[in-house]
């Protein structure tokens, strides 16, 4: 619960701070975030319990990590992206960031009262396959929603 609570103040708070995108793109960011954790979590969490956040099921504190976590962390990322460089940076920080959050999860594995985070048959290895692809997923639907956004201004 330490590690849940002292994240969600703290990535919220880089996350305010630094962001460059209008509002309304945040919004679309921040709500494709909830509805894809949730979409992933349903299937991964609920149905086939490979991880779960403080107990099984659905429960108040692992809805804060759904919706005040989480999506903070990807406005970071999004604002931080290096659009404009080279596919070989690009790669660098997608990869960067994937062992960041796998560090995070070690943190918010450890014991209570300090972690939350728990693996049933889930491995940590298991997220440098999936975190690279859940990051080019939020990118795309970024870079569409930027799209529409110029569009929309014409």
């Amino acid at each position: 619960m330490v590690v849940l609570s002292l994240s969600i103040i703290l990535f919220n708070f880089i996350a305010w701070k630094i962001n460059r995108f209008p509002m309304l793109r945040v919004v679309h960011i921040w709500t494709f975030t909830i509805a894809f954790q949730m979409l992933f979590d349903i299937i991964i969490e609920f149905k086939y319990q490979a991880y779960w956040y403080f107990d099984k099921g659905i429960d108040l504190f692992g809805f804060l990590g759904h919706t005040l976590l989480i999506p903070p962390v990807n406005i970071m990322l999004l604002n931080w992206f290096p659009f404009h460089t080279s596919l070989i940076k690009k790669a660098m920080f997608i990869i960067a960031w994937t062992f960041a959050i796998m560090i995070y999860e070690i943190l918010a594995s450890l014991p209570e009262p300090w972690g939350f985070f728990h693996y049933g048959w889930w491995k940590l290895w298991y997220e440098i396959i999936a975190l690279p692809i859940l990051l080019f997923i939020l990118l795309g639907y970024y870079k569409w929603i930027y799209i529409l956004e110029k569009r929309e201004m014409r």
